[in-house]
């Protein structure tokens, strides 16, 4: 992977962060170019969601630097001028009950991209029918099932049209049977270029459809490379260990 100023988008520098004596990041290195698929894997606690938070700035970073194309945003003063860049998709969905789907999706275009009404709701319809969920507009969360609602909060992140989109174990909160139907979004839109950071713990979809895997341990970056690299011949033992080789 070529790390050239013309394709980095993020990079992350010396990150730490502590929450008063427990130290959950430790000296994290880690670049996004554009295009990248990075499938985070590793234990619970092991500091994957904490990253995304913080690349994020859900959660300022007790020390180094994160760069948005040079900048240093790690205090900026305006997280949400980022985030229209910088999106992201929880795994417990986050949407507003009392909104309906459609809503949920023109809110941050209303609000913050001060978008009109109609243009708001032409490009949410285009960013629903995407992920399958443009039949539902009317409907409010609380009729959806679990991956439905996943997916409606997938289009409400592609709609902000940011160039790289966060999921944080997006399929974490899921019946089993749900999985797939989140997966295979997520999938398209590898597909399609979006440049994407996953947490995640579905092993074959990080086999499958990342062009880098990042194993964390104890707020380390133990090991990163090619999903092949990582999965068939890794170099560390606790990485080993985790995937059962």
């Amino acid at each position: 992977m070529t790390e050239n100023s013309n394709c980095e988008i993020i990079r992350v520098e010396h990150l730490s962060k502590s929450f008063g004596e427990h130290q959950v990041l430790k000296d994290v290195d880690f670049v996004v170019n554009k295009g990248d698929v990075i499938c985070i894997i590793g234990s619970s606690g092991s500091g994957k969601s904490t990253l995304l938070r913080c690349i994020n700035l859900f959660e300022t970073p007790s020390g180094g630097k994160i760069l948005y194309h040079g900048q240093d945003v790690a205090h900026t003063k305006n997280p949400d001028l980022y985030r229209r860049n910088v999106g992201m998709v929880f795994q417990s969905f986050n949407l507003f009950n009392n909104y309906n789907v459609l809503s949920n999706c023109t809110l941050g275009l209303k609000k913050v991209l001060k978008m009109k009404k109609a243009e708001a709701n032409e490009r949410a319809l285009h960013y629903l029918k995407i992920v399958g969920m443009d039949a539902y507009q009317k409907a409010k969360p609380k009729q959806l099932s679990g991956g439905q609602k996943q997916r409606v909060a997938i289009a409400r992140a592609l709609s902000m049209q940011p160039e790289v989109i966060l999921f944080d174990e997006p399929t974490s909160a899921l019946d089993p049977e749900m999985v797939g139907e989140v997966l295979s979004v997520m999938q398209d839109l590898a597909k399609s270029g979006l440049t994407m950071i996953v947490v995640t713990h579905e092993m074959s979809f990080a086999k499958n459809v990342a062009n880098r895997v990042v194993f964390m341990d104890d707020g380390v970056i133990l090991e990163e490379g090619t999903p092949k690299q990582i999965f068939e011949s890794p170099k560390e033992s606790r990485t080993r260990e985790f995937l059962g080789l």
